[in-house]
């Protein structure tokens, strides 16, 4: 098995046993290949991913991508079954503060049907990719750490494991920090809104999963990165596309093996294994535990999304016009600045460059760089009623029951969105001239940031899917990954966190097998 030369062929075998079966291959999926590779080197893994195999190497970003063509043939085929036209953008910026209630991004595709229930809000905008790399071959790259009461208090060693994150995603506040126009941002951003931030929450370069080449060229992590070469390397780790698992196999309360699909044939494979992972993103794991008939009370509950609040302004008085500055599929003039979430304001903020205004500017051409996008994420008031529910009566396109989404925005919501749509006009303001007649609030379910679902708890005491290692409470070598293991109420982008909460489970099975003798798959 190799990770870098997964196969194309009808006729690849699939292993009868190995020693970690991971399910999806997005950023925390890799995370769990990438410390078991580097960690326990005589395990067997495998990792199934339900899309297909988009960009080289496996997981990579399709941003790097630089043929534009090429991109949006990636992008459509991680939009499973129901891609967009071939006239859809392939920039995620493109069309991005569109007004629209069901509203996509290039690379991912809507939930079908189910997403809202009479009279409730629902997630309209709720999306998923299907690819090797999963939704960290779209993202945005953007790797704030939590801060206040973001963070989860009962995890042992959260800064570590968040320093670990950083190493494995290649995390950097650095790489755009220099760019032309990114002291302006920050100096009129800091001074409206600096005043009464504890030390480390002031406005600042936001840490971004980028890095720059020898010749100057900015490439955007994905889950690439994240298995990096030592994964790649390891002949006991093995890639499969299109293979979507529909089941966990369990006995006695413990797991056994999962049910895989061979996609381009329909044949299904059972694959022993002795520890599995269900890193299928925040919607796609509880779906395949109940599936599975693993049915926690929590399990699919606290669902949790960012209400998220954008407005574009034009730099007062930017200078002259900067250089052209090397970027490839990122250009570097204004960089990517952080307004960190603080408990006094519980909402998140990030100001990056748009390569276009979203509307008409009057007068001269404006200078690169000079046209901000301001979003805000608030933190949402965590409900248990606010749910994904599963109907087995009727099934999605992989077979599993189709998914219900039942979800409200509170009084308390309602009144942080406005907070948020305050602030974001007072950031405006202090940049220049705002070219939107209002902040735009998106529809629920646009941050894609969706948490809560399997989440982790200190106690089994139905509140919680699984303990702070992700071990699923009550089934052995069960473990669950992603955002929806996050269990507090964030408006950060979450990516990093889910990274570092992978890494504790990762090492949790590393000293299982270090004590148990691998096995060889076959």
């Amino acid at each position: 098995m190799s990770l870098a030369t997964p196969g194309d062929d009808a006729g690849r075998a699939y292993p009868r046993r190995v020693d970690v079966a991971i399910v999806g291959s997005g950023p925390a999926g890799a995370a769990y290949a990438r410390i078991l590779s580097e960690s326990a080197p005589q395990a067997t893994i495998a990792v199934f991913e339900a899309g297909p195999l988009v960009s080289d190497p496996p997981g990579a970003h399709v941003k790097n991508i630089e043929n534009a063509a090429l991109r949006a043939e990636a992008q459509r085929r991680s939009e499973g079954p129901r891609p967009l036209g071939p006239g859809a953008p392939a920039d995620t910026l493109d069309d991005y503060a569109a007004d629209r209630e069901r509203l996509v991004r290039p690379g991912t595709f809507l939930l079908a049907r189910g997403w809202r229930q009479d009279g409730e809000d629902g997630l309209p905008a709720a999306a998923m990719s299907a690819n090797v790399g999963g939704m960290g071959a779209h993202w945005t790259a953007a790797c704030p750490r939590p801060g206040e009461s973001e963070r989860i208090p009962f995890v042992d060693g959260l800064d570590e494991l968040l320093d670990e994150a950083e190493r494995l995603l290649e995390v950097s506040p650095k790489v755009l920090a220099d760019a032309p126009l990114a002291d302006v941002v920050r100096a009129r951003l800091g001074a409206a809104l600096d005043e009464g931030r504890a030390p480390g929450r002031e406005v600042q370069p936001m840490p971004l999963a980028v890095r720059r080449t020898a010749d100057s060229r900015i490439l955007w992590s994905g889950a690439d990165v994240v298995f990096g070469d030592v994964t790649r390397a390891n002949p006991r780790c093995g890639l499969y596309p299109d293979s979507p698992v529909t089941k966990v196999l369990t006995r006695d309360d413990a797991v056994t093996g999962v049910r895989v699909r061979d996609r381009r044939t329909g044949e299904e494979h059972d694959v022993e294994a002795r520890h599995v992972v269900v890193a299928a993103d925040s919607l796609r794991t509880p779906q395949l535990l109940y599936a599975s008939g693993i049915r926690p009370r929590a399990l699919g509950r606290y669902l949790n999304d960012q209400p998220q609040v954008v407005l574009a302004v034009r730099l007062r008085d930017p200078g002259p016009a900067p250089a052209d500055t090397p970027g490839g599929p990122i250009t570097a003039q204004s960089g990517v600045s952080w307004v960190p979430f603080t408990d006094a304001e519980p909402f998140h903020g990030q100001v990056m460059q748009l390569d276009a205004s979203p509307v008409p500017v009057e007068g001269d051409d404006p200078v690169p760089g000079s046209i901000v996008g301001l979003g805000w994420f608030c933190a949402k008031d965590i409900s248990e009623s606010d749910r994904l529910e599963f109907d087995e009566s009727e099934v999605d396109e992989n077979g599993l029951p189709a998914i219900r989404v039942r979800y409200r925005l509170t009084e308390r919501d309602h009144e942080n969105i406005e907070r948020a749509r305050a602030a974001i006009r007072r950031a405006a303001q202090a940049l220049g001239d705002v070219l939107d007649p209002e902040p735009l609030v998106f529809p629920p379910g646009a941050s894609l940031h969706y948490q809560g679902t399997v989440r982790m708890g200190e106690r089994d005491d139905g509140r919680s899917v699984c303990a702070p290692d992700s071990q699923v409470w009550g089934v052995r070598g069960l473990r669950v990954a992603g955002n929806g293991v996050i269990p507090t109420a964030t408006a950060c982008n979450p990516t990093l966190t889910s990274v570092a909460l992978a890494v504790a489970g990762a090492r949790a099975i590393a000293h299982d097998l270090e004590e148990k003798p691998c096995s060889n798959a076959n």
